[in-house]
């Protein structure tokens, strides 16, 4: 589960497992598997991260370092 806020500032739990894909248009909308769609204050990047984070907590996905992820080869 991942914690994101509303336009106004609420704040809510969100699971992870069923985020299909997350976009700006400008506002940052993450849309579910079963087509439900939330606006939240955070970026893309700071949602991205999050799931990262949270796959991780449940290892899901390997640890590696995600401040050098960006880096090119």
């Amino acid at each position: 589960m991942i914690n994101v806020s509303r336009l106004n500032g609420k704040m809510f739990v969100l699971n992870a497992l069923y985020i299909e894909t997350v976009e700006a248009f400008p506002d940052t909308t993450i849309t579910l598997t079963n087509g439900k769609k939330y606006v939240v204050k955070e970026s893309v990047e700071q949602v991205r991260m999050f799931i990262l984070q949270f796959y991780q907590s449940i290892n899901l996905l390997g640890k590696y370092d995600l401040e050098g992820m960006n880096d090119e080869k």
